[in-house]
């Protein structure tokens, strides 16, 4: 497999899938640009080498063809000024416009393909007539390059034209992943396949269901198991708790008790929030009152671990030496149910001080740290929740795939 960092650019255009897919302000400004800055390195290589740089990726999800909110054109003054030079633009990934700017690109120079979801040949291949306009769409844009890198990690896990199809028309020498989908893979064989010990994962977030098949594979690799979030109350019904209010899948309690069973006979550490911030409604200025874990209230929902929780957890955490995190302990954007997952968070970032290696992933884990400014006190913040997941869960990545083979 070609590797980045021994390929030689000069003289070469290289179109790049980069993943731009970020959030925008109400005038279209880009309100959070870590994943721009996640494909910084992989574009400078390009360009330093003396290569072009053509980048295409998704934003939002367009119903059907070009939506104002959903262009890549808004991407241009945060891009510009993170590379610190000109970004050309072509209005239409597929168009003339994109063909001649293409080929027209100089060594040093930064073209911008419009966004790739406004066809819908990039991402719709389940009829047959559907994978042949995938194989168009893919063939075009392989047309304007000598060279493809796919850098979007957190698409990998999608068979789409930009991250699977497109490399069937590349040689093995003139494909290859970019840095960040190397240090991605990386950090989770890292955590898969470390022989440090203890190693723990956190999984928080609100349904069980997302998380089944990550928590089972898990259990093969890890000595302490953390259960966090909306999903606890499935664990708790399940061993005969009192829930009240507090969010439930009732079709996933015999999965959730047999989860407990498999970690038992395993020898894994499953471990459970002991208390709970109870609340009567939905909303930060609700009345609270802190509860045992078992004794849900009728009308009151539990949004946050309690204190007794956060000390027995922040103390598996600071024993810890490889740590993943996947998932908020509550609901961590209300000031007044954000605690627990704040000091999941700074144990994280304190065992990581002392020399453990921690990677945290999902959207929600990821937007915590960045809240609370301790994103560069952790040691690898993954770009990609979905295709994270998909990873440990031990399934092979479409985009992987088309370049590992």
């Amino acid at each position: 497999m070609q590797m980045i960092d021994n390929y030689n650019f000069a003289g070469k255009k290289v179109i790049i899938r980069v993943d731009f897919n970020v959030p925008l302000g109400a005038q279209y400004e880009v309100s959070d640009d870590t994943r721009i800055r996640g494909a910084l390195p992989t574009i400078k290589k390009v360009l330093q080498d003396g290569g072009s740089a053509i980048l295409m990726s998704h934003l939002g999800r367009p119903k059907s063809g070009p939506e104002e909110k959903f262009s890549l054109k808004h991407i241009i003054p945060a891009l510009t000024d993170l590379l610190g030079m000109e970004v050309r633009f072509a209005n239409d990934c597929m168009g003339e416009e994109a063909v001649v700017k293409s080929a027209a690109l100089k060594p040093g120079e930064v073209l911008l393909l419009e966004n790739l979801r406004f066809y819908s040949a990039e991402n719709k291949i389940k009829t047959d007539e559907e994978k042949a306009a995938t194989k168009v769409f893919a063939e075009k844009l392989s047309t304007y390059a000598d060279v493809y890198v796919n850098d979007a990690f957190g698409t990998a896990h999608r068979a789409h034209a930009s991250t699977a199809v497109i490399a069937d028309y590349f040689d093995e020498n003139t494909k290859m992943f970019g840095f960040l989908i190397n240090k991605e893979i990386e950090a989770m064989d890292k955590v898969l396949y470390s022989t440090e010990k203890p190693l723990t994962a956190i999984m928080g977030g609100a349904k069980v269901s997302d998380k089944i098949q990550v928590i089972e594979n898990l259990l093969d690799k890890v000595d302490n198991l953390v259960i966090g979030g909306g999903m606890t109350y499935t664990f708790i019904k399940a061993r005969g708790g009192e829930i009240g209010n507090s969010l439930c899948e009732e079709d996933k309690l015999d999965v959730a008790a047999d989860l407990v069973k498999k970690a038992r006979e395993k020898g894994v550490n499953l471990l459970l929030p002991v208390d709970q911030v109870l609340s009567d409604k939905f909303d930060n200025e609700a009345h609270t009152e802190v509860a045992d874990i078992d004794q849900g209230k009728e009308g009151f929902m539990g949004l946050d671990i309690g204190a007794k929780s956060i000390k027995a957890l922040t103390e598996v955490i600071m024993n810890s030496k490889i740590i993943l995190w996947n998932g908020p302990m509550g609901v961590f954007e209300m000031p007044n149910f954000q605690k627990g997952t704040v000091s999941i968070a700074q144990a994280i970032a304190e065992s990581t001080a002392k020399g453990a290696f921690s990677l945290v992933g999902g959207g929600d884990s990821v937007a915590a740290v960045n809240k609370f400014g301790l994103a560069h006190k952790v040691s690898y913040v993954s770009t990609g929740g979905g295709a994270m997941l998909e990873y440990i869960e031990g399934k092979v990545l479409p985009g992987i795939k088309a370049i590992k083979g």
